[in-house]
């Protein structure tokens, strides 16, 4: 079979596949909405009785050639570095960039993928590479304009302060003259 048969036939049985969860979990309302084997001698569900849920078996899988393929027909490879994007073959093969991968590395990974035309199938390369180099000249224009220290004010700042702020900063160099020890 062709490859896009194969795709089109995984879907159709992906559609026709029962969600698996737990036993009587429609009872319970603490238990999460995950399977689990049935273990119970008695288990209507594990004697698959009619009307039960059903369980995982080998008949649900999807077709051999087509297992572990993207919706798009190609082989997915996760890329953790820039160095494995020089095993993939351009043919048959996307990457997926890890979710653990910071900014600086996915930019530097993109900026490969781009240049040797390998397709990345969790992101859009131009967008990505638009939003990571803005966030990365913004915080380069934010770490220029930083001020003096905090303690240290400019004049304009200064002359800024409210009455009230100024009686307060009047009083506290009173107060630290008053204090002030007497030999």
């Amino acid at each position: 079979m062709e490859q896009n048969q194969l795709l089109e036939l995984r879907s159709q049985i992906k559609d026709k596949k029962p969600d698996f969860v737990r036993q009587d979990i429609y009872r319970r309302k603490r238990l999460p909405w995950k399977y689990k084997k049935p273990k119970g001698i008695h288990s209507k569900m594990r004697h698959h009785f009619k009307g039960r849920m059903k369980l995982p078996s080998p008949g649900y899988k999807s077709p051999a050639k087509a297992r572990g393929l993207h919706s798009s027909g190609l082989k997915i490879t996760i890329v953790f570095s820039v160095r494995e994007i020089g095993k993939i073959k351009r043919e048959n093969e996307g990457i997926i960039i890890a979710g653990a991968v910071g900014t600086r590395k996915r930019l530097e990974i993109l900026k490969k993928a781009k240049e040797l035309g390998i397709t990345v199938l969790n992101i859009n390369i131009d967008e990505q590479l638009k939003k990571i180099e803005d966030f990365v000249s913004s915080k380069k224009n934010a770490e220029k304009t930083k001020d003096k220290p905090e303690g240290q004010k400019s004049k304009d700042e200064k002359k800024e302060l409210t009455d009230e702020q100024k009686k307060e900063a009047e009083k506290k160099e009173k107060d630290k003259l008053l204090t002030k020890k007497v030999q």
